[in-house]
């Protein structure tokens, strides 16, 4: 009997399927209820877009806050996460959902790039859209975490240069060592290479000090998800970084997403605290 892969998420969540209906269905309700604008393109590919949503009442020098989509790099489509809007637009700011390339055919260091050129691209628009730069945050869940994570890291290999200044992260459930990523039932999917592994492991990457650093996962998650939350908290604090690390009791990887879109869950009350409270950060 061969060990199960702590990764495949599947196996460790039997109502899989139907999570990720009952996400994708709500974020179809929820636009239907926003002020969208949909397919915002921050570059030239086709997936290099997002979708904008407003709340319906604007007040000037609003928060901005953007999500990034998991998938374990190889999955996923923005349009069935804008329910993760609704904390957003309830604390009176404005939601951004953004759409990057997938794996195998685009190599990880481009879906890095392109989540930074997406936020810098959300910077750059933030007054015109009625906001404000300033209370600009990120979420991210599973790859969507580790990506977001690189909004104020640098990878191994990566030149050290300037980010976009950022008040928050909240990291979701996320993948902080991708060691054991090629070798694990992604390796025909993703076809991550170590190389890139190693590059990109926020657990062996250098943090920059501004943003506060949510780190959230689900009590029922796989070990993996328990363990390198943890390491990553434990790294930021020893760096002298903001960090604060939340477990959410009964929740599993699928449905933590449900509590974040929630305005009354414990991640979704997270979210709008951060959206309404955080400023970027001046060491």
């Amino acid at each position: 009997m061969t060990d199960q892969d702590h990764y495949r998420i599947r196996d460790f969540v039997p109502d899989f399927d139907a999570i990720a209906a009952e996400i994708a269905g709500r974020s179809r309700a929820h636009i239907k209820d926003a002020l969208v604008w949909s397919d915002t393109s921050y570059g030239s590919g086709p997936r290099e877009c997002m979708d904008i949503l407003l709340p319906r009442t604007l007040r000037h020098g609003a928060p901005v806050h953007v999500f990034v989509h998991g998938g374990y790099w190889r999955s996923g489509n923005k349009a069935d996460y804008t329910c993760i809007a609704a904390p957003v637009l309830a604390a009176g700011g404005i939601a951004a959902i953004i759409e990057y390339d997938l794996m195998p055919v685009t190599r990880l260091g481009t879906l890095v790039d392109q989540v930074r050129r997406a936020i810098a691209f959300v910077a750059a628009q933030a007054r015109g859209l009625g906001g404000d730069a300033a209370r600009l945050t990120v979420s991210g869940h599973s790859a969507g975490a580790h990506l977001a994570s690189y909004l104020a890291a640098t990878g191994t290999d990566e030149e050290i240069a300037a980010r976009t200044p950022l008040a928050g992260l909240l990291l979701v459930s996320g993948i902080y060592d991708l060691s054991g990523i090629p070798s694990s039932f992604l390796r025909n999917e993703a076809r991550m290479t170590p190389a890139e592994a190693r590059e990109f492991s926020p657990l062996t990457s250098a943090h920059e000090i501004g943003p506060l650093r949510v780190i959230a996962f689900g009590e029922a998650e796989t070990r993996p998800f328990h363990d390198q939350a943890t390491a990553l908290h434990r790294n930021l604090r020893l760096q002298g970084h903001r960090s604060e690390l939340l477990r959410i009791p009964d929740l599993n990887h699928m449905n933590i997403v449900l509590d974040l879109a929630d305005p009354s869950g414990v991640l979704g009350q997270k979210l709008a605290e951060m959206v309404e409270g955080c400023r970027v950060h001046s060491p």
